[in-house]
């Protein structure tokens, strides 16, 4: 490790995917242009992912790679930057590939694949720290002198995406005279989403306690968020498939609350400072990816089963999905009205 590192590093982030993870690199790049304010800053991550940091002023540049686009082609590119440091914060096949072909000063950070593993495997819990995965993404910076400050993710929004979602909320007339709630019952593994009828019994609760609703979702979401946005007649409408990210974190920050699955959307409503109520089923908080520095309450079951993975999966392994099902819609709706409240 070099005792005194370099006054204008030329730094590239990589991290491809996915909307969580990438939000959750926004404090490592918050640090670093704080300790190096003339550096050259550049991100790496998937087109699709490209708007959570299209505006981040920390960035000098932002290179979005298309999947399908040759990864020697990829790496001619990077090559020509001549980057002093690159922060591998994906660990992927794909990454690993990049660091063969674009040679460098490559660090990555640990995983705990092994404490994870052995976790949902056995239910031994053998981490031997509590770090969140956004303060373990600075192991990777760690010859560039820099250190979490205390503060959640960022997410800095276009004044057009702001205005057409608040345009959306307007129209819709969502939040104007009773609190905003953002509802967000996709995922996009199955075993991470809530029953729909839970939701819609919840958007019920919620639009009689004097709460708006936006339903928050993408297109194969749609049908869901529909009835979900019905349950709670006037003071409901779905936005499934009207927004892209940047609007979707529009909407989030006008929302006195938000109540998701363990999802990207969940780390989006930390980085637009909205608090959340998070309902925890297949994974668990020591994996550390709980809201990082957000006001929130986290619901969840303490089972014998839990954690039966580190992402979700398509079908319960034992049948019953008890980590989410137990969770009525009363405790959230309570924990809904609490967190409004603070």
């Amino acid at each position: 490790m070099p005792s005194h590192p370099p006054a204008e590093p030329r730094i590239l982030v990589v991290r491809f995917s996915s909307m969580g993870d990438i939000i959750l690199t926004t404090p490592l790049l918050r640090a670093l242009r704080r300790r190096y304010p003339s550096a050259e800053i550049t991100a790496l991550t998937k087109r699709s992912f490209a708007p959570l940091l299209s505006d981040h002023p920390g960035l000098d540049r932002l290179i979005a790679w298309e999947p399908g686009r040759p990864l020697r082609d990829l790496a001619a590119e990077l090559r020509g930057y001549r980057f002093s440091h690159i922060l591998d914060l994906h660990g992927t096949l794909r990454a690993r590939i990049l660091r063969l072909l674009v040679p460098g000063n490559w660090t990555g950070y640990g995983k705990r694949r092994v404490a994870r593993e052995i976790l949902i495997r056995t239910k031994r819990n053998l981490y031997r720290d509590t770090v969140p995965e956004p303060e373990r993404y600075f192991e990777a910076a760690r010859e560039l002198d820099v250190h979490p400050d205390g503060g959640p993710p960022d997410f800095f929004l276009s004044a057009a995406a702001e205005e057409r979602g608040h345009g959306w909320l307007h129209a819709a007339g969502l939040g104007e005279q009773r609190p905003l709630v953002a509802l967000v019952p996709g995922a996009a593994h199955a075993t991470k989403r809530w029953p729909v009828e839970s939701w819609i019994e919840l958007a019920r609760q919620l639009t009689a306690d004097g709460f708006d609703a936006a339903v928050l979702g993408g297109p194969d979401y749609a049908p869901e968020c529909a009835a979900i946005a019905e349950a709670g007649g006037r003071h409901a409408v779905s936005a499934a498939g009207a927004f892209g990210l940047q609007e979707t974190g529009a909407v989030l920050r006008r929302a006195r609350v938000s109540v998701s699955g363990d999802t990207g959307v969940m780390h989006m409503a930390s980085a637009t400072r909205t608090p959340i109520v998070a309902l925890l089923g297949p994974t668990v908080g020591t994996f550390g990816f709980l809201p990082y520095q957000a006001k929130a309450i986290i619901l969840e079951r303490s089972l014998p089963c839990r954690p039966c993975s580190s992402q979700g999966g398509p079908a319960c392994p034992l049948g019953h999905h008890r980590c989410l099902r137990d969770i009525p819609p009363q405790e959230v709706a309570a924990a809904v009205r609490r967190m409004a409240a603070a």
